[in-house]
């Protein structure tokens, strides 16, 4: 999940001033993190802690009720609704704070139920909910060291999304798309096409569109496959405050917290 975050913080000073190039600065001035990192925090908690996925959602978001980018329409009307049900979603908020549903466990059955779980509190869409079962199953496959031409194939074949495009594609003709059936298949290919996790990042915020939440599901692959480099774990820790460390402390992310 930590991947996640990373995405996360360094694609939050280009969600809405896109780059279409590699080369800039990782963490640069404007960087923070967004409801990305507060959603993701939630999930894990509540995988973690045996919680409602519902409660915690909303305990975490209230807690942060300003972030960086601010919260969707729908999913603020969500938080901060008297009786907050599902509300249909393909956004693809349910696929960016998933990953740690694909770490906490152990079997395929169990990493997709509990992705469809995660998912349906607000994404209860059926492209909301294969969203976040095709984060969740790629970094569970991808933990368990299968190569990425098996993780392309099994998402092809299980959840249809066409894989067959290149980052340099998508660099060129990208636009601004919050939905899953958009923005999950793209961070696929910006991981298919790495060679670390530095360079996945990298693919992601190049392609401009939703930068922060692309960066986030690519960096959630690219960690299960290549891990975090120490200097990028260390920097972005930086950005969190207490209570979403104890969450990575208890993750066993990071020690000494």
């Amino acid at each position: 999940m930590l991947g996640a975050i990373v995405g996360d913080i360094v694609g939050s000073r280009f969600e809405f001033d896109n780059i279409h190039t590699k080369q800039f600065e990782l963490f640069g001035n404007g960087c923070s993190f967004t409801d990305d990192t507060i959603c993701t925090c939630a999930v894990a908690d509540a995988a973690m802690n045996k919680k409602s996925y519902r409660d915690t959602l909303l305990e975490w978001c209230r807690r942060y009720p300003n972030p960086k980018g601010a919260y969707g329409g729908s999913f603020a009307r969500w938080i901060h609704s008297a009786v907050p049900q599902p509300y249909n979603s393909f956004g693809n908020g349910s696929a960016m704070r998933v990953s740690a549903v694909g770490w906490l466990f152990g079997t395929m059955e169990e990493v997709m139920e509990q992705a469809r779980l995660s998912a349906e509190p607000t994404h209860n869409h059926p492209e909301g909910i294969k969203g976040a079962q095709a984060t969740a199953s790629a970094v569970f496959l991808l933990r368990h060291a299968r190569s990425k031409d098996d993780v392309k194939r099994y998402l092809e074949n299980t959840f249809g999304y066409r894989l067959d495009y290149t980052v340099d594609y998508l660099r060129c003709h990208n636009s601004f798309d919050e939905t899953c059936q958009v923005t999950v298949p793209q961070a696929i290919v910006c991981f298919m096409e790495s060679n670390g996790f530095e360079d996945a990042i990298r693919n992601a915020i190049s392609i401009g569109g939703d930068s922060d939440t692309i960066g986030a599901i690519t960096g959630a692959l690219a960690e299960a496959f290549y891990t975090v480099p120490d200097d990028i774990r260390t920097k972005a820790l930086t950005y969190l405050d207490p209570a979403m460390k104890q969450i990575l402390s208890q993750f066993g992310m990071i020690t000494g917290e």
